[in-house]
């Protein structure tokens, strides 16, 4: 049967709710309905974002889903009304116990798991004495804990979210400088834990070994199916995560039960953990490679594409943009801001999936898509879908003085081009429900910095509302912006604290 036509048309929120308790419309045509409502509430003349509360902490402050986490996650604040208010406080932790990363999980809504609170959004906490929690993300109340391991120091986490796995990673080996003079080398790099989601499994624990990978290891990535190895050489490898596991993987665990890799004792407990049961005893083939600066490439694009800086001294400050097919240049596939400033431009693939690519300066924003033969019958060609400038101080300060005197003073410095006092781009935020670009702009024209949250259309660039900061912008400082709705949060930090600026959005006053 082929689906019902619907006849394009503009609702009103009357309509969109007559509809919903009708139940014509299934959830996620109900939900794109709701915040195509929201958008148009939010870009009315007539509605403003308010500063609503500031808080201070003297830890990292990190937002996500609607919460705001202080205190090193031990505080916890729902922005979901009008204004934040307090969910819980967990108890001090001592320094063993002490938080050390945090990935916060939901559940995929098409799955029904067997417990209730594997169904609820949760926090995964790693503690700095090797435990690994799940915590409730609405009361902080303890739902798991397992043991990773006596032997070896564990402190990141990380998402791959495409597999809905996690995986945790150790720090690096360091060589015993005694063992070293007597001529015995540490060929491990580092310990890899990963786990599947919904439930919370198992997958195995693997060791990052010289022997296997080769010298010069630096850090390893897990992301889209794919172990991305780099190395001091200013090379990157892939290699293929599900032929490495289904190859090397000796025994299946499952938390809680006994292994034979750990004498009978349970897996996950105190004092044993996790044993090691991917053992790679040969170089796995290779993907992809290639070499460059600073060990940066990313993929993406239709059809694929990475992009990366060679590593060579003449290509710096250039972004070159390749196909993954055969590795060739892309036509117009070098971008090069060619700006002068102290903050580097940043060029990455949209998050919105359409493949297209976000590539930021201090003046110009440049969105860029990708033309190509999927059949790779001919080289792709990057064009511009649509840029943003800032509107900078176009007349170009005079290299030469002429002093009251009649000397002649010929200037050392170019003014820079995300100098304080010109108008200047920051950051570029994607709030993917809005389908709205978030552009941060500040200027201290004045003498003092100020910021303004500039909404930009997804698709054409469009200016669609600016609203401004109260606080004012010190670009001494790191700042970072969450824009999720009707929430925008700007956190700042100042010397030994952390400042975290609340916006929420309401009707603008008469």
């Amino acid at each position: 049967m082929m689906a019902p036509h619907w006849k394009k048309r503009n609702m009103n929120a009357a309509k969109v709710l007559s509809i919903r308790s009708r139940g014509v419309s299934d959830g996620g045509t109900l939900t794109r309905l709701n915040l195509k409502v929201l958008r148009s509430i939010l870009l009315q003349d007539n509605r403003d974002f308010s500063k609503v509360c500031s808080k201070t902490s003297k830890s990292p402050v990190m937002y996500e889903n609607g919460k705001i986490y202080l205190e090193n996650y031990l505080s916890c604040y729902s922005c979901v009304h009008a204004e934040p208010h307090l969910l819980y406080n967990l108890p001090k932790r001592s320094k063993s116990e002490k938080f050390e990363d945090t990935l916060l999980c939901q559940c995929p809504l098409e799955k029904t798991l067997a417990s209730p609170s594997d169904q609820k959004p949760c926090l995964l906490v790693l503690t700095a004495n090797n435990w690994l929690y799940r915590l409730s993300d609405a009361t902080g109340q303890e739902l798991q804990r397992v043991f990773l391991s006596s032997k070896h120091k564990f402190k990141y986490l990380s998402w791959d979210v495409s597999q809905e796995i996690f995986y945790v990673k150790s720090v690096q080996s360091r060589e015993n400088p005694v063992a070293r003079q007597a001529g015995v080398t540490e060929s491990t790099v580092m310990h890899l834990a990963i786990f599947q989601m919904f439930p919370l499994q198992i997958v195995g624990m693997m060791e990052v070994n010289k022997k296997v990978f080769g010298s010069g290891v630096t850090d390893v990535v897990l992301s889209q199916g794919v172990l991305a190895v780099s190395y001091s050489t200013k090379t990157v490898k892939l290699f293929s995560f599900e032929h490495i596991v289904k190859k090397y993987k000796e025994e299946k665990l499952a938390l809680g039960k006994p292994s034979p890799l750990l004498q009978g004792k349970r897996v996950g407990e105190f004092p044993c953990g996790i044993p090691i049961n991917i053992q790679m005893t040969e170089h796995p083939p290779v993907l992809f490679q290639v070499s460059c600066s600073n060990n940066g490439v990313q993929i993406g694009g239709f059809p694929w594409h990475f992009i990366h800086t060679p590593p060579q001294k003449r290509h710096q400050g250039t972004h070159h943009i390749c196909s993954l097919r055969d590795m060739t240049m892309a036509t117009n596939g070098i971008q090069n801001m060619k700006c002068c400033s102290l903050e580097s431009d940043v060029i990455f693939f949209h998050p919105d999936d359409s493949g297209r690519i976000i590539h930021v300066g201090p003046s110009t924003i440049n969105i860029l898509k990708i033309l190509g033969d999927f059949n790779g019958g001919s080289a792709a060609k990057v064009v511009e879908d649509f840029s943003m400038e800032t509107h900078q101080n176009d007349i170009p300060a005079s290299q030469v003085t002429v002093t009251s005197s009649g000397r002649t003073v010929k200037r050392r410095f170019q003014p820079l081009d995300d100098d304080p006092d010109q108008e200047t781009f920051r950051l570029v935020e994607y709030e993917d429900e809005l389908d709205l670009l978030a552009v941060v702009v500040t200027n201290g024209a004045d003498g003092e910095g100020r910021a303004e949250v500039r909404l930009h259309d997804n698709h054409s660039g469009r200016l669609l509302k600016t609203i401004k900061l109260s606080e004012p912008w010190d670009e001494t400082f790191r700042h970072d912006l969450v824009f999720d709705k009707d929430t925008i949060v700007h956190v700042e930090q100042k010397n030994a604290n952390v400042c975290c600026h609340v916006y929420k959005l309401k009707a603008a006053r008469a």
